[in-house]
């Protein structure tokens, strides 16, 4: 038995009451108390000189470790002490126990160092590479932090000794209670990494996503996680969606291959030269700097609209955002419309004529009769007669 155990259970023989223990394991759990508060304390100072990821790890081991020994020490002082042989085997027990912790936390850091140093080594591997994009970066980092934790659970397993066999009926049980519990959270999950190995969109990307109930569902997507993507829509708002949304959404990718068609419908008078107002229309088009010359913008006949003539233009515009859109909408409909204007091309509205109907006779206010009404009196007059 170590001399600090020993010690301790000869204080225990001393207690001559529980109100004591109870005294001593407040006392106990205070210093944890303290303990922790003042390593949480120190660490914002040590993160300015040191690595933070490793102030991390040492914060939670120290943590731990004093968790664990404040831990054995209350254990051992609720024992029964009658029996000196059971509690040496006792104190034995809870110095394994203590050994495997720390062998625990000391796995689970190396896990997290381990898992930092694959992201930052993907991360400048991704900078100094053409070849890979940031979306398959990501993707090699994700898998990478699973891949290093699922190695120190298997480790764990050794250290406690668990029979494997027996885990994985328990792991069966717990997987389906997780799975009825958290149906959302793993679809999200399982989501994400469809979207990651899919790559429908990546950062940056002006995307647009149907959200049933909010009618502003495109943006430039800012992140994607494993169960979430974020997107920031064009009013300034960030929005959160779940990967098992957007797994189960149409999505419109605008800029997936660099270049966007729009088009803009307006009417010609119908008597109008269609083919004319075709020529105005592309040669105007042709001279906006805000579109691509190639593929060339075009003109073409829609149909026939109420009080005008149908043509759509339709142009090209490179790099695809929704402030080149309407920069590029606005220039073509002002060039258009003055190029019409200019030469003589009306563009209709919808107009409504109003015209009087011609009457024979009315009714005034005097309460003379018309002349129509009196051939009608007369006439039933002589019906009667006959």
């Amino acid at each position: 038995m170590p001399n600090s155990l020993r010690f301790l259970s000869t204080v225990i023989q001393q207690l001559p009451v529980p109100d004591a223990r109870v005294l001593l394991s407040t006392f106990l759990l205070v210093v944890l108390v303290f303990v922790t508060w003042i390593l949480w304390k120190v660490a914002p100072r040590l993160k300015r000189r040191m690595n933070p990821r490793l102030v991390d790890v040492l914060l939670l081991t120290t943590s731990g470790l004093a968790a664990i020994f404040i831990g054995q020490y209350t254990l051992a002082l609720w024992t029964d002490d009658a029996a000196p042989a059971p509690q040496v085997d006792l104190f034995s027990q809870l110095t394994s126990a203590g050994v495997r912790l720390a062998i625990t936390f000391g796995v689970l850091a190396a896990a997290y160092v381990g898992a930092g140093m694959f992201v930052r080594v993907i991360d400048r591997f991704i900078t100094q590479s053409e070849q890979i994009t940031g979306h398959q970066g990501e993707v090699i980092a994700r898998v990478g932090e699973v891949c290093v934790y699922l190695l120190a659970g298997l480790l764990l397993l050794g250290v406690w000794r668990v029979d494997v066999r027996a885990f994985l009926i328990g792991a069966g049980f717990l997987g389906i209670i997780i799975g009825l519990a958290a149906n959302e959270t793993l679809s999200s999950l399982i989501a994400g990494f469809t979207l990651m190995f899919s790559r429908p969109f990546e950062i940056g990307d002006w995307i647009r996503i149907p959200i049933e109930g909010n009618e502003d569902d495109e943006g430039i997507v800012t992140d994607i996680t494993l169960f979430t993507t974020r997107i920031e829509t064009f009013s300034g708002e960030y929005v959160i969606i779940p990967n098992d949304v957007v797994g189960s959404s149409t999505i419109t990718n605008y800029g997936r291959k660099g270049r966007l068609r729009l088009e803009v419908e307006v009417g010609i008078d119908y008597s109008t030269d269609p083919y004319r107002a075709i020529s105005v229309a592309e040669r105007t088009m042709t001279d906006v700097a805000a579109i691509l010359e190639v593929p060339r913008p075009r003109a073409v006949l829609t149909g026939f609209g109420d009080s005008a003539i149908l043509l759509e233009l339709r142009f090209w515009i490179d790099r695809p955002s929704s402030r080149r859109k309407w920069r590029a909408i606005t220039a073509v409909v002002a060039d258009v419309k003055t190029a019409y204007e200019r030469d003589g091309i009306e563009i209709p509205f919808p107009q409504r004529a109003l015209s009087a109907r011609e009457e024979t006779g009315f009714r005034v206010v005097d309460g003379r009769e018309t002349e129509r009404e009196q051939e009608r009196r007369e006439h039933g007059r002589e019906r009667r007669i006959e």
